[in-house]
């Protein structure tokens, strides 16, 4: 399994983020402009001791990664998606994508894989969740479906 972070802002989601891959043993790609630098305190304070476990590789822009990855099975979480997260098919070499926390996914990566938008039920209230918890329960749901392979 596979997390895009495009263009993450806070560090500290970035921390606990590669806190949950490296736990989970799935790959985090960073996609640039990072809002910050990965030597951060606050990344080191919420997942850097477990940086060194964690397969993460960083890309200058969307373009780059597409090249690098031509056959990625891409799933955008985002509020705008038409499908809620459960009802993915999830496969275990799926890349799960998250936009930045301001803005979330550009629209043109969107439209490059409208029956891959999914989203996460939540009141009309709250704009979206937490992109570290975003994450989590996105991350969790495609490894049970895949019978949470190399955990016990």
């Amino acid at each position: 399994m596979h997390i895009i972070l495009h263009e993450p802002e806070i560090p500290s989601n970035t921390g606990n983020i590669g806190r949950t891959c490296a736990a989970t043993g799935t790959s985090l790609h960073l996609i640039e402009p990072l809002g910050f630098r990965l030597t951060e305190k606050q990344i080191r304070r919420s997942g850097m001791d477990y940086w060194e476990k964690l397969d993460v590789t960083r890309y200058i822009n969307f373009e780059e990664f597409l090249e690098q990855h031509p056959d990625a099975r891409i799933w955008c979480a985002t509020t705008k998606g038409s499908r809620v997260y459960t009802d993915a098919d999830f496969q275990p070499d799926d890349y799960l994508m998250f936009g930045k926390e301001s803005g979330g996914i550009p629209e043109e990566i969107r439209k490059m894989y409208p029956d891959r938008c999914i989203r996460i039920p939540m009141g009309d209230e709250i704009r979206s969740l937490n992109l570290a918890n975003s994450v989590a329960v996105i991350l969790y749901e495609a490894l049970r479906q895949c019978g949470f392979p190399r955990l016990s």
